[in-house]
């Protein structure tokens, strides 16, 4: 399933796929893609677009730029493995058109949020109309299209602009009909300065400040808004502002639509909230999570867990801020101090008696007993509709006897464990913020002209801080409180991975702190694992890794992982995969005691091993190849899936093998995983973990190695078409294993030199280079050896035009693999009959072979061996009169073609498509 494209014009024109920042090129090719999107499922002419971005003065070249347009914008929203056909944007007879289905557009968003606003006001529901006026709001980011030219842009501009206005008008009116005074009156008194002559705001305001109990100053603002209005325009007030300075001066409340203080009113609740002064920063989705209306018929309880420093209580006070209207009877906050450094966990007496004493219960007559004040406060509150946030929980057992009873109450709940045992409505999971949120409070924090003088190294600082928003806040303090020091300068601070977590601290508060009282919260045994994976060489881990680690079982190594990811200490990117935070790895590492260095570097070659049986399980030169050992693994094909999730890390383990001065483990790895790397086109990775392991093998205890890494360069040139390096490699490797009289590497080496010396044409030379070291394979019972350079002699032979001797060979080559289980060799032995049966005339044949060689080169993931039997399967369904099957094998196999992939390929395919063309 391809990532969803997002959209927002409420702001300056941006486009996301999965999350991903698009580039929307030029500003004139954004300015027709906002003539598209703001006219959806609606065909657009030609010349309609040239009007709307260019009005009365078009390009020069005319109406040739808008295709020109459309193509750049559809390469650019197309999803990865999209065609042309999936574009949202389409062709018609009535011109282009912006398909809206599947797109996630804010003006879209921005209409719904409106319905839910008027059917919260049909309901008399005031407080949810608010909440949705102000959800509308937050989708503004800034002036819409900002800074697209054209006139279609500008009429939208102005009509959103207005929309926005209309819609902060329409909040504030019912924020006045609440009560909410003083918010009315912070909002609108930032807000009339950039709307000077606008007579709605205006009243708005004096009657906000009416119902403060301010009517002088109600007065006062009637009094310079009318000045204004006569000198800048030569116009009175109207006649509506006019009524609401009369009314103020007459106290006539029911007009005014509010009461003023000092007249009689409901007794004020009790509001414990902490002040919203933190900085929240990408946190939207979050936020209007915690704000979507509960069921007003039960308690509802909304749980927000993360890494220490993810920001939970910052997001929870501000959605409390957001609910106090929807609870009369109090906002109560309780810190249960589950994580804070020199305090013990608040017991559930003291908090009880806490919460007893906050509804006006006098807690003195009671008993300590923790039963007795439970039933105490759900008595006390069951009449009551309450707002309770629950700070930094302990766990699930601290949080149970303090939930509330009273209908329609609202529990929110912060917490460094995932409170599992906690039966909650919703949970929310904080991960770090995206890396431009991230550098966006940087900004905001030491200032946004300072962060656009130095982007790049704001962005570095950003990831430095693992996009955490406790140590991004640490960071922004520590550049406020040094206005001469740059954002590159504390970069450079920060860079030392030694001496990060200490820079990260700013008076009583630091990163190390915070993940410190997690840690001493941990069981004995997680918390030695969490030091293992402090220590182990890849940045993800699975439960096989950890059990290497720790030398247990892989059932135990799950269940700490799984302790530790309930600890928010470790995150989980997909099932049965883990990963520590960059800022937690950095205190794995270095701020807690480690185990004396001969258990972690027995720890470590375990890794070492586990990555070497499953690099040798999943190539297809089998273990028959190497020396054997034990392995965790079924088949080449769960080895090969280990491998696939460990994903680019590999070269990094064999650079970690070599830096612990492990050359055996160094160079057995980058050995064992030649064959699963090039198979897949990964050949600058495979080159890189060869490059780090050849200097070590004369060190390494294993001999062979010398000839063996030699052997897998040239593989890798071979598979790139670099044939006369490959033959350089093959020869020096053959010379070494004929001086060590290593009988095995020096027929792999003769093979080898036999397949470049085809490659490049000498087929005599390659026919004795062959049977050589078929000869020597069948010495050596080297059945995957000798059924590979069988299949190479029986090329030769095809090119000879001995094609009944060809196909005999590829099938002794083929009874060799089925023999070893190579799915490499059946699928190269199938690729290759079917390809002699095509030229012989016999494309029904060679259209069974060929299919078998598809399915097992999809099996293996062998990139050059799928495409190149794809289009010779292509071929073989054209010669049976398939046109349009073949066509769309011949594009298949051409899709596949990248620059990793051999000249020879892309040639074949562009060759075979002509033919048919």
């Amino acid at each position: 399933m391809s990532a969803q494209l997002r959209l927002a014009v409420l702001g300056p024109l941006r486009a996301w796929r999965g999350g991903q920042p698009l580039d929307l090129g030029p500003i004139r090719q954004q300015a027709l893609l906002a003539a598209l999107v703001l006219r959806p499922d609606v065909p657009v002419s030609q010349q309609e677009l040239l009007e709307s971005v260019w009005g009365t003065e078009p390009p020069g070249t005319g109406g040739k730029v808008v295709p020109v347009y459309v193509h750049r914008l559809r390469k650019c929203l197309r999803a990865d493995g999209a065609g042309p056909a999936d574009s949202v944007i389409g062709t018609g007879r009535g011109g282009y058109r912006f398909a809206s289905a599947g797109v996630r557009l804010d003006s879209v968003r921005l209409a719904e949020i409106l319905a839910e606003a008027n059917a919260a006001d049909r309901a008399g529901d005031l407080a949810g109309a608010v909440h949705a006026y102000a959800g509308a709001l937050e989708l503004f980011r800034g002036e819409p299209l900002a800074g697209l030219p054209g006139p279609f842009a500008a009429g939208e501009r102005l009509r959103l602009t207005e929309r926005r206005t209309a819609l902060l008008q329409e909040k504030l009116e019912r924020q006045l009909r609440l009560g909410r005074y003083a918010d009315a009156v912070a909002e609108l008194s930032a807000l009339l300065p950039a709307h000077p002559h606008n007579e709605p705001l205006g009243a708005l305001l004096m009657r906000a400040l009416y119902g403060s109990g301010r009517a002088g100053d109600a007065l006062a603002v009637f009094t310079r808004l009318r000045r204004r209005l006569v000198d800048d325009l030569g116009v009175e007030p109207g006649g509506p502002l006019r009524r609401v300075q009369q009314a103020v001066l007459r106290g006539e409340d029911e007009l005014l639509g509010v009461t003023a203080v000092g007249r009689a009113r409901p007794a004020r609740p009790r509001n414990e909230l902490p002040a919203d002064t933190g900085e929240l920063a990408g946190r939207g989705p979050e936020l209007a999570s915690l704000g979507t209306p509960a069921d007003a018929a039960v308690v509802s309880v909304d749980a927000v867990h993360g890494v220490a420093g993810a920001g939970k209580t910052a997001l929870v006070v501000r959605a409390a801020h957001r609910l106090r209207a929807d609870h009369p009877d109090g906002c109560l906050f309780v810190d249960l101090h589950g994580h804070t450094e020199g305090r013990t966990p608040l017991t559930t007496q003291r908090a009880l008696r806490r919460l007893l004493r906050s509804v006006g219960v006098d807690d003195s007559a009671h008993p300590d007993d923790p039963d007795e004040l439970t039933a105490c406060w759900r008595s006390a509150s069951a009449s009551l509709r309450l707002l309770l946030v629950l700070d930094d929980a302990a766990g699930a057992g601290q949080v149970r006897p303090l939930l509330p009873t009273g209908p329609g109450s609202r529990v929110l709940v912060t917490s460094r464990q995932r409170l599992t045992g906690l039966e909650v409505q919703r949970r929310i999971s904080l991960e770090p913020l995206d890396l431009d949120t991230a550098g966006e409070l940087l900004g905001r924090i030491a200032g946004g002209s300072r962060a656009a003088r130095e982007p790049g190294a704001v962005r570095e600082l950003a990831r430095l801080c693992g996009r955490l928003p406790l140590a991004l806040w640490l960071a922004g303090a520590r550049l406020q409180d040094r206005p001469m020091w740059t954002f590159q300068w504390l970069v450079e601070r920060l860079a030392d991975d030694e001496r990060r977590l200490g820079e990260l601290a700013a008076g009583d508060r630091s990163v190390a702190a915070a993940l410190r009282l997690s840690y001493a919260q941990l069981p004995v045994a997680a918390r030695r694992a969490f030091r293992a994976l402090g220590q182990c060489p890849t940045v993800r881990h699975d439960r096989l890794g950890l059990a290497a680690m720790l030398d247990c079982s892989a059932e135990e190594a799950e269940r700490l992982l799984e302790g530790l990811v309930d600890a928010s200490l470790l995150e989980q990117p997909a099932a049965g995969r883990y990963r520590l935070h960059d800022l937690v790895a950095v205190y794995a590492r270095h701020a807690v005691p480690q185990e004396h260095g001969e258990t972690l570097v027995a720890a470590r070659i375990r890794v070492f091993e586990l990555c070497i049986a499953a690099a040798r399980c999943a190539s297809d030169w089998g273990f028959a190849g190497y020396p054997t050992g034990p392995t965790p693994f079924t088949g080449w094909a769960e080895a090969a899936a280990w491998l696939d999730a460990a994903g680019g890390e590999l070269v990094d383990v064999v650079g970690q093998a070599a830096a612990d001065g492990h050359a055996d483990h160094a160079c057995r790895l980058a050995e064992a995983l030649v064959d699963y790397l090039t198979r897949q086109g990964r050949y600058h990775e495979c080159r890189g973990a060869l490059e780090i392991a050849l200097p070590l093998a004369d060190q390494a205890g294993d001999r062979r190695l010398a000839s063996s890494l030699r052997l897998c360069f040239g593989l890798v040139a071979g598979t790139q078409g670099r044939y006369e390096q490959a033959g350089d490699w093959f020869a020096e490797a053959l010379r070494i294993g004929r001086c060590s009289g290593d009988r095995r590497e020096e027929a792999r080496a003769l093979g080898g030199l036999g397949m470049v010396a085809t490659a490049l044409g000498r087929y005599a030379q390659a026919l004795e280079r062959l049977t050589e070291a078929v000869a020597m394979a069948e010495e050596l019972a080297d059945h995957w050896l000798a059924g590979t350079a069988i299949s190479g002699i029986g090329f030769i032979h095809h090119v000879y035009g001995r094609h009944e001797e060809a196909l005999d060979c590829f099938a002794r080559s083929g009874v060799l693999g089925e023999k070893t289980g190579s799915v490499k060799i059946l699928g190269n032995t199938m690729c290759a009959t079917g390809s002699v049966q095509l030229e012989l005339g016999r494309p029904a044949e060679a259209a069974i072979a060929l299919r078998q060689a598809v399915e097992l080169a999809e099996r293996l993931g062998d990139v050059q061996l799928h495409a190149f039997s794809l289009t010779r399967l292509g071929s073989a369904e054209q010669e049976m009169g398939n046109q349009d099957t073949g066509t769309r094998l011949h594009y298949r196999a051409l899709a596949m073609v990248t620059e990793q992939t051999t000249v020879d390929l892309e040639l074949e395919i562009r060759a075979r498509l002509a033919v048919r063309g």
